[in-house]
């Protein structure tokens, strides 16, 4: 299963970045999100894992695989049968910025649990696409 969002964000990619790094906060522009925790010491960079608490979907804990400060990071989990890398991803685009979300699922079980959250997936996402563009076009909190 791949599934991507973009979103138009009248707001500088710096800005947008600052409001996507900012990962423990998600939560308060997204009801896709309940509660986003660290689990290492310092500021994340490959490598750093993220446990990640969302409506109706179990806890999963999320590693860096691709971190770009200011354009592009991708965190990736696995479970029995699937594995899952999410891709947030800033361009500029003329006055404001270009955000692509996308989830890729793959594995024996990814049919199987795209049948069973697909749904829910594709509108997690959007939602946090949405909330995103909301909270980086309001400027700061």
């Amino acid at each position: 299963m791949d599934y991507e969002v973009r979103v138009d964000v009248d707001a500088p990619r710096e800005r947008v970045w600052e409001v996507l790094a900012a990962v423990t906060e998600w939560p308060e522009w997204t009801a896709s999100m309940q509660q986003l925790t660290p689990l290492d010491d310092g500021p994340l960079g490959v490598g750093s894992r993220v446990r990640v608490r969302q409506p109706s979907l179990p806890t999963v804990v999320w590693t860096i695989s691709t971190w770009e400060p200011g354009r592009r990071f991708t965190w990736e989990s696995s479970s029995p049968g699937v594995a899952t890398a999410a891709d947030h991803e800033l361009d500029d685009r003329g006055d404001g910025t270009t955000v692509v979300l996308r989830i890729r699922q793959k594995g024996l079980l990814a049919p199987l649990v795209h049948l069973l959250i697909g749904k829910r997936t594709r509108r997690y996402v959007q939602m946090e696409a949405d909330g995103l563009k909301a909270r980086a076009e309001a400027g700061d909190p």
